[in-house]
């Protein structure tokens, strides 16, 4: 009878020892799934960083291509209205002996 008993208490402590490793490995699966998980959504935020990055470069680029087709045909337009009417040397020495 002896025999029998420390059999089922052996019996019990094995498997109290199983369903503890059990859920230790358990716990350690679901930290290393977490673990995928940030990497996967870091991974998607540093691609997403750099598809904004390029975007915003574009434009910028973009934008200095539009200031310099303004600048550049309508500099003088733009420098007479400020400034008042532009003059070369050839008119400015004509309008000093008028």
């Amino acid at each position: 009878m002896q025999a029998v008993k420390e059999k089922l208490q052996d019996m019990n402590a094995m498997r109290k020892v199983k369903a503890e490793a059990k859920a230790e490995e358990k716990a350690e699966k679901d930290l290393a799934k977490a673990r995928m998980d940030i990497a996967h959504e870091v991974r998607l935020a540093k691609e997403a960083e750099a598809a904004m990055d390029l975007h915003v470069t574009k434009a910028g680029e973009r934008a200095e291509k539009e200031i310099e087709k303004h600048t550049s045909t309508g500099q003088a337009a733009s420098m007479e209205t400020a400034n008042g009417p532009i003059y070369t040397a050839t008119e400015t020495h004509r309008m000093d002996h008028h």
